[in-house]
């Protein structure tokens, strides 16, 4: 891809970004994973991964105002139009369009094509780990989501049968199930690398507030006739 393109897509993406868990630098950091995968792997069309990293995120701000939408869908199409409007090859935008389609972890449209699968795990990349969790709790801050919620006993829940938003449930729903969700060996293996920091992370922050809540309750109930 040539300089002058990359410039074209790369502004117009930054004029699309709104989402503070969502942006620019995790384009960026998407894009760069998606590099690392590439390199290990063969057959690459490099204009086609490149812009799709660099587009993959642009109707979030589109699902944020109507939650019903599907951002990976909308930003497909949006993505589509504004490739094609700017000179590129309606091949090169359907491409592209196909990698966004299916890069959403939550929807079932699995990626098909070798570029739509390393943006996929380039994406998954950016949840796992510190770096995961470091973002699903700035995106649970800005949506004003708890981190955690409550049994009906009165006890702290660790997520993992949650109906409530929360940074734990999404840990439970999401952090710890996408391990398995990696379509490249080199997406995969860089996943596991990162893993045991996001587990080390969610235990102990489990066992700090699960503890001082049932000391507190104990301590309380002392001072409470």
């Amino acid at each position: 891809m040539d300089k002058k393109d990359y410039s074209v897509i790369e502004n117009y993406m930054h004029a699309c970004m709104k989402d503070s868990a969502h942006d620019v630098e995790h384009v960026y950091r998407v894009l760069n994973n998606a590099l690392v995968i590439a390199r290990s792997t063969q057959n690459v069309d490099y204009d086609i991964l490149i812009a799709a990293c660099l587009l993959h995120d642009i109707a979030r701000p589109e699902q944020i105002a109507d939650p019903k939408l599907c951002h990976a869908t909308v930003g497909s199409e949006k993505a589509r139009m504004f490739l094609v409007n700017n000179g590129f090859s309606t091949e090169f935008a359907e491409r592209v369009k196909d990698c966004i389609r299916t890069h959403r972890f939550r929807k079932n449209d699995q990626p098909e094509t070798l570029e739509a699968k390393i943006l996929f795990d380039a994406d998954k990349l950016d949840v796992a780990g510190a770096i995961g969790i470091a973002r699903t709790l700035v995106y649970k801050g800005t949506v004003s989501d708890p981190l955690y919620t409550r049994k009906q006993d009165g006890s702290i829940s660790d997520g993992a049968e949650d109906e409530t938003s929360s940074f734990f449930r999404e840990y439970k729903f999401k952090l710890e199930n996408l391990y398995d969700r990696f379509y490249t060996e080199t997406g995969k293996q860089l996943a596991l690398n990162r893993r045991k920091a996001a587990e080390q992370f969610y235990e102990n922050l489990y066992q700090e507030v699960s503890a001082l809540d049932e000391e507190g309750k104990k301590l309380l109930s002392l001072q409470i006739n």
